[in-house]
Order: C-alpha cells, then sequence, then structure tokens
C-alpha cells in the first residue's frame, strides 16, 4: 500500500486523481485538448475490446505506438484487466523486434496501420497476432494468443533496446511505480500544482517518457501534452507554446536539440517553470542557455529502469548543486560499495547500491541476469558515484565506462568537462582504446561550436595544462553528431569502435 495514494494499483490511484474533474482538460494532442471524460471514454473501449479477445489475469500485450492517447488508454486497460503492457520502440519494427516479443511472451502486439503493412509483408509470424490501431482509437477486434500468466502485479515492462540478441526485459509492478511517482510531490516542491502542463514528448518505451512523462500527470489529475515525436523540433516548439507547457521533461540529447533551435531563431519561451532532465549526463554549460531561452535553469535528476526509475533529482533552483543529481528521494536505503561488493563509508568514492519500494523485483523470466544485480533487495546501479557531505550525489561515471590507464582509473566525464570548458567546443565524448603497452588509452571525440575551429593538437595541449598525463587524451576525432540510442543516449561502444588517425 502506498501512502500517498491510498492504494497499491495504478488504475485505482488514477480513477482517485480523475473524481470531479470529467469535464476538465486532460491531454492536448494534435491542436486539441481532451477531456478526462473522453480518456475514459477511450479506456473503456479498449478495457472492453482486450476482454473480448481473450486478454486476462497476467498477460501481456506489446504496443509499438508513439506518443498518443492510445498508448495511455491502453495501459490503463490492460491494468484494469489484471494485465501488463510492453512498450517497445516503433521505429525498430516489429520485425526486427521479434526475438523480444517472443521473449515477452505476449497476447499480441498493438502498432500502427503503417507498421502493420509493413510487419505482415516482411513475413511477420502467423501465430502471433498484429492489432493495426489509430492513435487516439478505437481498437480493432481481434483474438489474442495466450501466453503464459505472470505475476498480475506487473504494470509494465520495459525492454533494453536493440536489434539482436535478446535484451533483459525489466518487470515493473504496480507498488514500484506508485512507490516512485509518491515522494515526488514533496521532493520537488511546486512540481505538480494544478496549473502544472507537462510535456511528454520523451519516447513511451523508455521508462523515463513513460512513467514520468505520461503516467505522473495522469496520476496527479494534471495536464501532459503529448507529442508523438520531438522531430521536426519546430513542431515540439510550436506544441509547447499552443499548449502552455510549464513542465519540461527531457534527455540532455532533446535539451541540446530544442535550445539549439530555439537559439538559431533567437526565440525565446515564456512561462516555463520546471525543467528536469534526466536519462544520461549533463553538461552543465547548458544551464546558462536554457536561462536565457526558456527562463528558468534546468534541475538534473537520475535514475534507472530497475529504480522505476527516479532514484534522486536535484529539487529547487535555490538547493540545486549543478554537476550533482541531487539528493535522493528519502525512501531510498543507499549503500557504497566497492567493484567487489565489500560495502565502504557512505562518502567514499564507489558504486551505488540501492533498496526501496520502487526497486524492481528483476528481470523478466531472467534468473541469471537478475542475481547478477539485485541482492536481499539491493540493487547495483553499476554506477560510481560520490556523496558530498549535504547528501548530493554526483555521478562520477559508468564502472563499465571506466577507462584503465597503466592501472590508473580514467573516469570520462572528468576528461570531457575539461574539453567543455574549451570555447571552441559544443560537446565531448571520451572513451577507452585498446593499447597494448598501457592497456587502454583515452581518446575523445569532439563537437565544435559552429563557426568555431580548433586543432586536436590544440586540444591536447589544453588538456596538459590540467588533466593529469595519463589522463590526456591521445587520439581527438571531430564529429558533427554522435551515435544515439532510441532513447537519446549516446552510444559508447560504437565510438570505441570509431577509428581515429595516431596523433
Amino acid at each position: 500500500m502506498v501512502k500517498r495514494f491510498n492504494t497499491d494499483r495504478l488504475e485505482d490511484a488514477l480513477k482517485a486523481a480523475w473524481q470531479g474533474k470529467e469535464k476538465s482538460d486532460c491531454i492536448w494532442w494534435q491542436g486539441e485538448w481532451w477531456s478526462w471524460e473522453r480518456l475514459e471514454a477511450l479506456i473503456t473501449d479498449c478495457e472492453e475490446k482486450l476482454r473480448v479477445s481473450g486478454f486476462g489475469r497476467g498477460q501481456r500485450i506489446a504496443v509499438l505506438l508513439p506518443n498518443s492517447p492510445m498508448v495511455l488508454a491502453l495501459s490503463v486497460a490492460c491494468w484494469r484487466l489484471g494485465g501488463a503492457i510492453a512498450p517497445l520502440n516503433a521505429r525498430t519494427g516489429a520485425v526486427n523486434l521479434i526475438d523480444t516479443i517472443k521473449m515477452l511472451d505476449v497476447n499480441a502486439v498493438v502498432l500502427t496501420d503503417e507498421g502493420h503493412k509493413k510487419a505482415a509483408g516482411e513475413g511477420f509470424p502467423s501465430d502471433i497476432p498484429l492489432v493495426p490501431s489509430p492513435l487516439e482509437g478505437p481498437l480493432p477486434l481481434w483474438r489474442s494468443r495466450q501466453g503464459r500468466p505472470e505475476c498480475a502485479e506487473t504494470s509494465v515492462i520495459f525492454s533494453t533496446s536493440g536489434t539482436s540478441g535478446l535484451p533483459k526485459a525489466v518487470v515493473c509492478l504496480h507498488s514500484n511505480m506508485l512507490g516512485n511517482l509518491a515522494p515526488i510531490e514533496e521532493h520537488v516542491p511546486g512540481l505538480l500544482d494544478e496549473d502544472a502542463v507537462f510535456l511528454n514528448v520523451l519516447p513511451n518505451f523508455h521508462t523515463f517518457g513513460y512513467n514520468m512523462a505520461g503516467m505522473m500527470p495522469l496520476a496527479f489529475g494534471v495536464r501532459q501534452a503529448v507529442v508523438p515525436s520531438f522531430v521536426p523540433v519546430d513542431s515540439t516548439i510550436k506544441a509547447i507554446e499552443e499548449a502552455g507547457v510549464n513542465r519540461v521533461i527531457a534527455v540532455p540529447t532533446i535539451m541540446a536539440f530544442l535550445l539549439g533551435a530555439l537559439a538559431k531563431k533567437d526565440h525565446h519561451i515564456k512561462g516555463v517553470t520546471h525543467v528536469i532532465t534526466g536519462g544520461d549526463r549533463l553538461n552543465v554549460q547548458m544551464e546558462a542557455r536554457c536561462r536565457e531561452y526558456l527562463g528558468v535553469g534546468i534541475l538534473e535528476g537520475y535514475g534507472l529502469t530497475e529504480c522505476s526509475p527516479v532514484v534522486a533529482v536535484n529539487a529547487t533552483e535555490a538547493d540545486k548543486k549543478l554537476g550533482t543529481v541531487g539528493r535522493p528521494y528519502p525512501d531510498y536505503q543507499i549503500e557504497i560499495r566497492d567493484r567487489e561488493g565489500n560495502l565502504l563509508d557512505l562518502h567514499q568514492e564507489g558504486v551505488l547500491w540501492v533498496k526501496g519500494p520502487s526497486v524492481v523485483p528483476g528481470y523478466f523470466r531472467d534468473e541469471k541476469n537478475t542475481k547478477e544485480r539485485f541482492r536481499d533487495g539491493w540493487f547495483n546501479t553499476g554506477d560510481v558515484v560520490q556523496i558530498d557531505a549535504d547528501g548530493y550525489i554526483k555521478i562520477v561515471d559508468r564502472a563499465t565506462d571506466i577507462i584503465i590507464v597503466s592501472g590508473f582509473n580514467v573516469y570520462p566525464q572528468e576528461v570531457e568537462a575539461v574539453i567543455c570548458a574549451h570555447p571552441a567546443v559544443h560537446a565531448a565524448v571520451a572513451v577507452g582504446e585498446k593499447n597494448n603497452v598501457a592497456g587502454e588509452l583515452v581518446k575523445a571525440f569532439i563537437v565544435l561550436n559552429e563557426g568555431a575551429e580548433v586543432s586536436a593538437k590544440e586540444l591536447m595541449s589544453y588538456c596538459r595544462e590540467r588533466l593529469a598525463h595519463y589522463k590526456v587524451p591521445r587520439k581527438i576525432g571531430f564529429v558533427t553528431e554522435y551515435p544515439l540510442s532510441p532513447a537519446g543516449k549516446i552510444l559508447r561502444r560504437e565510438l570505441r569502435k570509431m577509428k581515429i588517425e595516431k596523433q
């Protein structure tokens, strides 16, 4: 039972949040506001169609749809029947995700008409029903296959990105999601005031977008602008202004594109009170540009899918510490351990382990990976952190991203921060490259500011003046963009493969 919501089921929490609001604005979609009553009508229709199809308790349905009323409605309908939803990346396509879909053992796959035609033409297996659906409904009728039932407390299953091999699938319970939503009202004062209008543009197959930009406004009975895709950026800017968005939930990549587009036109958006980022590290130099074009600074947070997702976030403009992800939610127990799992002092640098109501039970039908990351209710985040005397968390780096040069640890974030301080540099990513003598050497990929010029040699000299010798990049390459995951994270593994001529 989650105290804030007085229930342990999402569908009950949502129903309570909407009570008395039936005629009020709920979601902005394609230029018009839907009332809570209209969304409820779509949910009811989805629930009936699911029931007739044979979908029931402990079952799962896969959804390959962009952000839309249908994603929200189908989620609630699944929960009312005791089932779960598994959102997947629509752009990847059903055929490329067939291994994931089979692993999830779903009753059916709901997708766009275009996605349906493409999958059918590419030979998608006939034993898994494909259900084409308009983004605002209604669902058609179909007959589900019967997957093996699982825990009826499961609300959402989030799968890691990828088109080859079997990804891990995170089982998120109703209590996990409610446990993660409950503290945010007090933790970030004013975020969920009645005048809030959230931007729901992050992809729904990612926990940050689904939970925090989609479900959080529904659970607290506030409005949201549902935007199917961030690109073209001008369309997102138009939606922000037309819907009166004043709460922006975003990843750093989206913020960089949004602020870049606004700067290019010298366009300033008024009325925004909160900008919260997560999902990847934030370049603190973005703070000034955000203040200039959105009128407010950035509250950086941190989370993981396995934590449903928020672990920590800077609470207010007055109390935030740039370069940190703020303090953890009070419901978490926190430990710092070394790489072997041995307990360290809380303020020593080490790997962050967390325990709390929003930590999920494990991975879907995957005992091996569950045992590797979860121990006695504790979850190994895999992130190396420092916690200061005030309890603010600084993410030093992913344990897997640390570069080891001649036995010394090099944290990419430190190298990147130094390079980004150069006036010609817009962004920098440092990765390790294998070396027969040192084990690894540092190489960096740079995106320059528009119209700026600087050589690799000049940047290396700049780094030598500011970093220990073993931390200085031995190779520097210039790129116009970084390889990104569908969720907008920089793919460091791809950069490690990229060659740079010896310098």
